[in-house]
């Protein structure tokens, strides 16, 4: 008899897609789909990290990849329940190609798939050494030439980067760095992380002293080693910073601190970057095959020009350089700004005795800090997650599974919930002349963070301070020059300053390659981050990934890794098994590369 609960619909279409997938039929396969279906691919059958919207670019994709991929297995995870609701029906599987296995997400609506998230989890013959796998450690039997543990460690990094090369380099020791590092460990390719600090964590220390995680603790595990049951919901930077140092030593990262990148070229012909770098005083030639640039979601500080900056009399810094407000109490003090840094570093110097104002030169999203946990979060991201069965890696893949094509239509609903929850606190910030945003479709904060990086303020309390006046507000209005004194507004007004800080942001991750590399490299790359949404800071053309990152990019060898503690987590997976399949010489045929565009 024919199952027509909605775990047997859900398993005879899976089985229908296995077999067109085995069978490597492309127009069947997409014919499986919505007219309007997606397949979202991470490294699984692309290559690459991409989204494919409707039939034809699902048939396009599965005419290229399938006879290069060759399909094995395609089934429902026979221990995941299966969920359905509101018409869709929506379940976890399991696949398998000729070179790995993986895991995906699928959506069933009107009896045809219409979302459809394929990741690549392992490749065959390359496991990682978990669980059964893992090493011995000890050496039982005899053996005089027996090396300790430590003294392997002391042999590996006396040579690697000397007699021996590294495969990968990468260039910034941050969360992305450390991460992607700890990633390429367990898959035993020979990776260096350099960072220029003297300490991993320093990344974090050496911010200004009021900096915590905006992110919830659910939200910003590390691979393999997720924080304790007692981290705290937000953890201060400091704790982070030792975490990261605790991280690298635990998880044996080649980490060299004190380093700096000084050039890169890569020779054509021979396939590898020649990367000059000053090692504590020293230089070393470094010649990886692989280059990933891992120095955050955002390239350099963004420091706005404006006429009279050298005359100003008092100091200048960009929000990455601020130390925090002791030095400032009783000094008047303009910050540039209005998203998270600005907040963060106006409600310190309030803190610290200083006198603030907050220039805001655009509008600004704004999202409370509890309501974002709530509303948004708390469904994948929360204690309450975990003790439905939902680990960071089962959320990462939920929230992954949504295409970015229509992830706002999730989140518009939250943030009209939350604009009814907190309706006195949005008019009290309007009230005090604070420009307000929910984005340019209403969707929220994450849309903003997806599209451009940029944009908005979690509130932990400034807004506060804003809305009672303690932190003075210009809003609306330009800034025409600085004079020796402070920073005159368009209309003439000048607002005296000891200190201007200018939160004004990061360029794109491109222009470290411009500097390293050659600006011509980082034309040919083209801007990373954003989705093409032909949004504010978030050009078009459409692309339905985040560009250039974690993924291949139009430099052979060049590569790019940032994000937040999450995306720090989630993509390096992806990421390292692209680089180790490079590694071991399997084939790793490419689709839906995208050509370079809004250069800068």
């Amino acid at each position: 008899m024919l199952d027509t609960t909605p775990r047997g619909a859900l398993a005879a279409l899976v089985a229908d897609f296995e077999s067109a997938l085995v069978a490597q039929d492309a127009s069947t396969v997409s014919e499986l789909f919505l007219e309007t279906g997606f397949w979202r691919d991470l490294a699984a059958f692309t290559w690459n990290l991409k989204t494919c919207e409707g039939r034809d670019q699902i048939a396009a994709m599965a005419a290229a990849q399938l006879p290069q991929i060759v399909p094995k297995t395609f089934a429902l995870d026979p221990g995941e329940e299966v969920g359905h609701a509101d018409g869709v029906t929506e379940g976890w599987v399991t696949l398998e190609t000729a070179t790995g296995r993986g895991v995906g997400y699928i959506r069933m609506k009107e009896g045809r798939i219409w979302t459809l998230l394929t990741t690549l989890h392992e490749l065959k013959g390359h496991e990682e050494p978990r669980k059964l796998k893992r090493p011995m450690g000890a050496e039982h039997g005899h053996d005089p030439n027996r090396q300790s543990w430590t003294e392997k460690r002391i042999s590996e990094a006396e040579s690697l980067g000397y007699t021996e090369q590294p495969y990968v380099l990468v260039i910034g020791g941050g969360q992305g760095g450390i991460a992607l590092g700890a990633r390429l460990r367990q898959l035993s390719v020979p990776t260096i992380v350099i960072d220029k600090h003297p300490r991993p964590g320093d990344q974090w220390r050496n911010r200004y002293k009021s900096l915590c995680l905006h992110d919830p603790v659910w939200y910003d595990h590390l691979p393999y080693i997720p924080f304790p049951d007692n981290w705290p919901v937000f953890a201060p930077k400091d704790k982070v910073g030792d975490w990261l140092e605790m991280y690298t030593k635990v998880m044996e990262l080649n980490y060299w601190s004190s380093t700096e990148a000084k050039s890169a070229t890569y020779d054509e012909a021979k396939g590898e970057w020649r990367v000059v770098v000053m090692r504590e005083g020293q230089e070393v030639v470094l010649r990886p095959r692989q280059l990933v640039f891992a120095t955050g979601m955002s390239g350099k500080a963004n420091v706005p020009r404006f006429e009279g900056q050298d005359i100003f009399r008092g100091e200048q810094q960009h929000s990455s350089q601020h130390p925090g407000p002791d030095a400032y109490r009783g000094k008047k003090v303009v910050v540039i700004g209005a998203n998270n840094s600005a907040h963060d570093i106006c409600a310190a110097l309030w803190e610290g005795g200083a006198d603030v104002t907050m220039v805001q030169r655009s509008s600004t999203h704004i999202v409370k800090s509890d309501s974002l946990m709530e509303v948004c979060l708390g469904g994948l991201y929360s204690e309450q997650a975990v003790a439905n069965g939902i680990s960071h890696d089962k959320a990462d893949m939920i929230f992954a599974s949504i295409p970015y094509r229509i992830m706002h239509e999730w989140h518009v609903p939250q943030y009209d919930e939350i604009k009814v929850r907190d309706a006195a606190f949005y008019k009290a910030l309007e009230d005090r002349g604070f420009l307000l945003d929910f984005g340019a479709d209403e969707s929220g904060l994450f849309m903003k963070y997806l599209r451009r990086g940029s944009g908005y303020y979690i509130d932990v309390g400034a807004c506060d301070l804003v809305i009672d006046g303690s932190i003075k507000l210009v809003s609306g209005k330009g800034i025409a020059r600085l004079s020796e004194t402070g920073v005159v507004l368009a209309d003439g007004t000048e607002l005296p300053a000891d200190l201007v800080v200018y939160a004004t942001g990061y360029g794109s991750m491109n222009g470290w390659v411009a500097d390293l590399v050659s600006p011509e490299v980082a034309d040919k790359v083209g801007k990373c981050w954003g989705l093409g949404s032909a949004t504010p800071k978030d050009p078009g053309p459409w692309e339905g990934e985040q560009r250039n990152m974690w993924k291949p990019t139009m430099q052979e060898g060049l590569w790019f890794h940032g994000g937040n503690l999450h995306q720090s987590r989630h993509y390096s997976r992806y990421l390292s098994l692209q680089l180790k399949a490079r590694y071991e010489g399997i084939a790793t045929p490419v689709w839906g590369l995208d050509a370079p565009h809004h250069l800068n």
